[in-house]
């Protein structure tokens, strides 16, 4: 079986409050980019039963196989409902701690490549419960619809947004920000009017409403990462945003960009969205 686990970026982040175990709760709105994935292979073999064989190429990953979510994910079923022993093989395309939610992705895509090797094969919602235990992103990627999300991520509402037609620019300068760093100084606050309100006007309005609440921790520490957003505005993109926790900055537009030199060497995705 091969699956291609895609991206996703956040129309918006809002930071709401901290909760009492240490998590914060967000409304934000997760957007799936499919034109940017990675791809996993998983073949049954006559091994032992409840191991797997797990191997990697393209984009670094910078963990051991035995920390890789593809594996955890094999051994959460395993542990719980027995596994035949396979041979997993994922190729990386998508960054990883970029903010496109690419290891979340796999993790989801792996959950649902082994729930086929069950005797009885788990139902979505059940399936919605384990991803939670690999990570707050991974049961979007179950649904991989636009969906806004609660909680911590995990409370997902389906929405009506089509961005079909727009082009989006993924581009990444290479700086790690992590999660925990993101949160360090942030404001928790529900913000007045909710994500699903602001995305029914006109994409053009939402620079001036649809903000991402990490920026205001990131900018200061990485200004590397604000420019990036600046400079995919004078570009003439009607809508750019950091996504997620960073560092990965996209930009929407009407039509195909052209990429100015001020990016050479940074990576970068452009396709239709």
């Amino acid at each position: 079986m091969i699956f291609f686990p895609n991206a996703k970026v956040n129309l918006g982040l809002n930071i709401v409050r901290k909760r009492p175990d240490g998590y914060h709760d967000i409304e934000t709105l997760f957007y799936p980019v499919k034109g940017l994935c990675d791809i996993l292979e998983v073949i049954t073999t006559d091994g032992s039963p409840n191991t797997i064989e797990f191997s990697q190429s393209g984009l670094g990953i910078g963990c051991n196989s035995d920390s890789n979510l593809c594996v955890k994910a094999y051994r959460l079923l395993a542990n719980r409902f027995g596994m035949p022993h396979v041979k997993m093989h994922l190729h990386k395309m998508i960054p990883m701690g970029a903010g496109l939610g690419g290891g979340s992705a796999d993790a989801a895509f792996a959950l649902k490549a082994m729930n086929v090797f069950l005797k009885e094969p788990l139902s979505n919602d059940k399936l919605m419960v384990l991803a939670l235990e690999l990570g707050s992103d991974c049961p979007f990627f179950l649904l991989n619809t636009p969906a806004i999300g609660r909680g911590r991520g995990d409370q997902l509402a389906p929405i009506g947004i089509d961005l079909s037609g727009y082009w989006i620019l993924l581009v990444n300068p290479g700086i790690h920000v992590s999660t925990r760093e993101a949160y360090e100084g942030s404001n928790p606050k529900p913000w007045d009017n909710p994500i699903g309100s602001i995305v029914t006007l006109p994409v053009s309005d939402w620079p001036n409403m649809l903000v991402n609440d990490f920026e205001t921790t990131v900018f200061p520490k990485y200004p590397l990462i604000e420019r990036v957003k600046e400079e995919l505005y004078s570009m003439g993109a009607v809508y750019a945003s950091m996504s997620g926790s960073g560092s990965t900055v996209f930009g929407i537009f009407k039509s195909q960009p052209t990429i100015p030199n001020s990016f050479k060497g940074y990576y970068m995705h452009l396709s239709g969205i």
